[in-house]
């Protein structure tokens, strides 16, 4: 028996209803991307394992398979839940990563001035790449409710979850990804009807809160000026990226041959898009660049498609949120934003990145899947 005799309409079983209902061309998007992180750690890993005093040259090479195989899992686990099911899980991440952030503050490890991370026997786990997506997906499901409950305090409940997580994000501190997710937020609540009232107190709450960032946060100011005026400051990283770019051409220098992996401490990170430019030239970048866009545009013409407030909302916000993280990332290596310390997802090193966007993705595939809909009277639509 073939394949797709297997998973034909007769079949009724999840796997063959998954099947039929997830969007293949992102689930093909998500293995491209993590085969793309494979081999770009084969280049940047072994020296990053070395600088840092690894034995194991592939060190860096191995987990990064391993937390590849482990996103790609979490994609297809996560995807096939029904938006019940997405609710629900959403509600646990984000309360357990809450938790972990303000337990962050007390015992989080701290690294290059920050405490992001919390210790987990040998892995560093970052709760803000984990609750990011979940608070994107409660935020679209208690608006729904409104449709349901007019008269109950949603807003004031979402804004209630909102604010204390910048908050913890801001106090680590984490501008990007506090700015990352106030976008995301808005986005939701954007398509979940936002009055225009609503929208100018974002814009102008944005706005006070970043000029009382720049004030009061030494890097933020650091990082904004010599963006604004890279002359008069210590641009070196961002430097870095760009030569290894325009050294890399159309086609790059070859596998293993760039240099920009031995000069930037967070090549294998946050500057593995450079390393990629460098090593395999301007067209694998425009290919990533391209997978980004068709994975972010195409979820979110999914989403609008949907016909339930909730599923509509949660994944419009889930797949903005998945592709301003890769275009704020390629941003920085552009010299077009100022830097965020921020992954591009799938691609760049580390576990706690890789789990935020395979929950980030499988939470959008889950209530995007193209199956009936049930209206609020119950009727299949």
């Amino acid at each position: 028996m073939s394949y797709s005799a297997r998973l034909s309409r007769s079949n009724q079983s999840p796997l063959a209803e998954w099947w039929r209902t997830v969007d293949h061309g992102t689930i093909a998007a998500v293995i491209l991307l993590v085969g793309a992180g494979l081999l770009l750690s084969l280049a940047a890993g072994p020296v990053a394992a070395d600088r840092i005093g690894y034995e194991d040259p592939f060190h860096f090479v191995i987990r990064q398979a391993a937390f590849g195989a482990v996103a790609i899992l979490g994609v297809w686990t996560v995807s096939m839940l029904d938006a019940r099911w997405a609710r629900r899980l959403a509600m646990a991440v984000f309360l357990g990563a809450f938790l972990l952030m303000a337990l962050i503050l007390l015992v989080g490890h701290e690294a290059k001035g920050a405490q992001r991370w919390i210790r987990v026997g040998g892995f560093s786990l970052q709760p803000s790449e984990l609750i990011k997506p979940a608070l994107v997906v409660l935020t679209a499901w208690l608006l729904s409710q409104r449709a349901i409950f007019p008269k109950g305090p949603w807003t004031i409940v979402v804004f209630a979850l909102f604010a204390p997580t910048i908050g913890l994000l801001v106090l680590q501190p984490d501008v990007g990804q506090a700015a990352l997710l106030g976008a995301a937020f808005v986005v939701t609540f954007f398509v979940s009807g936002l009055p225009l009232r609503w929208g100018l107190s974002f814009t102008a709450g944005a706005a006070a809160l970043g000029a009382a960032l720049y004030a009061l946060l030494p890097h933020v100011r650091l990082r904004i000026n010599s963006f604004f005026n890279p002359g008069a400051y210590d641009t070196y990283q961002t430097d870095r990226a760009l030569e290894a770019q325009a050294s890399g051409g159309l086609f790059g220098v070859g596998p293993g041959e760039g240099d920009v992996k031995s000069n930037l401490p967070d090549a294998h990170t946050d500057f593995i898009y450079s390393v990629a430019g460098e090593e395999f030239g301007f067209v694998i970048c425009l290919l990533l660049l391209a997978v980004y866009a068709l994975v972010t545009v195409r979820g979110i013409l999914a989403a609008a498609r949907r016909r339930d407030d909730f599923a509509r909302a949660a994944g419009t916000g889930l797949f903005f949120l998945f592709g301003a993280q890769a275009f704020i990332n390629i941003g920085v290596n552009v010299a077009l934003l100022p830097p965020k310390g921020m992954t591009l997802p799938f691609v760049s090193y580390g576990g706690s990145s890789m789990l935020g966007s395979a929950l980030t993705i499988g939470l959008a595939l889950a209530l995007t899947r193209s199956r009936p809909e049930i209206d609020l009277s119950g009727r299949h639509t």
